[in-house]
């Protein structure tokens, strides 16, 4: 039987609330989302994973629906490279930090689980544009636009396309077996962007 949670990590109702627990059943579902996808994911091997009973899954999460909705909710790139005010840099680094990130929680795979599930369980493709796609994507495209307004891009350039065409090399690429890590994002970068002449 799992001990009872300590007072610290109660919430303010006195519902059993510890933040590691939390964090760690939500990585331990979050992986195994990517390696074994939604339908063969099961609460007990996401238990086993995270070093907790299946109890304290419950306590938290009604179904599995809703654990694998919390899980893609924590790929908010938090922890994006701040800007620096070099457009290509900041562009490279956007690029770079993205490719990291879908290596690191298996995104490709992420990925396919969602549009798998799209008929049965829509909300966990949504949840993914939302806290994984959307705030890169919109991140990347106010550097283009900036990057146009520096003359860094023709001026009739659509930064909404160039986004899509950026953060789509890296499927492209990995479904091609091309490298995407070292220096993906500065070969991606290269042929969009115009070269800030010297002085």
């Amino acid at each position: 039987m799992e001990k009872t949670e300590t007072e610290g990590c109660r919430s303010p109702a006195g519902r059993p609330r510890c933040a590691g627990k939390e964090s760690a059943i939500l990585a331990a579902a979050l992986t195994l989302l990517a390696e074994q996808g939604f339908t063969r994911m099961t609460l007990d091997a996401v238990a086993r994973a995270a070093g907790v009973s299946k109890a304290t899954i419950h306590l938290r999460f009604k179904t599995k629906a809703e654990l694998a909705a919390a899980a893609l909710k924590t790929l908010h790139p938090c922890s994006a490279p701040p800007e620096t005010g070099d457009v290509r840099a900041d562009i490279v680094a956007l690029l770079a930090d993205f490719s990291a990130t879908l290596i690191r929680t298996g995104g490709v795979a992420l990925i396919g689980t969602c549009l798998a599930e799209e008929a049965h369980t829509p909300e966990l493709l949504a949840l993914f544009r939302e806290h994984a796609v959307q705030p890169r994507r919109a991140a990347l495209r106010r550097l283009l636009d900036r990057a146009r307004t520096q003359g860094e891009l023709a001026c009739d350039a659509d930064p909404d396309t160039l986004a899509s065409a950026l953060l789509g090399v890296f499927y492209a690429d990995h479904l091609a077996g091309r490298s995407t890590g070292r220096d993906w994002a500065e070969r991606t970068v290269a042929p969009v962007l115009t070269p800030t002449s010297s002085a």
